[in-house]
């Protein structure tokens, strides 16, 4: 999930900054998960930056069949 949501932002140019402006979510929250140092996030935050980046949840999935 988290190489995920980095890649997107390196190809969209997006820093959690502006990440966290776009979803109402902290940018602690988006640096501490971004770096390793919180290991997940709420379905709800994830809800939040899948609008905000205009893709489906299903990128987020990580055990895709």
């Amino acid at each position: 999930m988290k190489e995920v949501l980095i890649k997107l932002l390196e190809e969209r140019n997006i820093t959690v900054y502006k990440l966290a402006k776009m979803t109402g979510i902290s940018t602690g929250t988006l640096s501490d998960f971004r770096t390793g140092k919180t290991k997940a996030l709420s379905f709800e935050n994830f809800e939040k930056i899948a609008d905000a980046l205009d893709i489906s949840l299903d990128l987020f999935r990580t055990n895709k069949k």
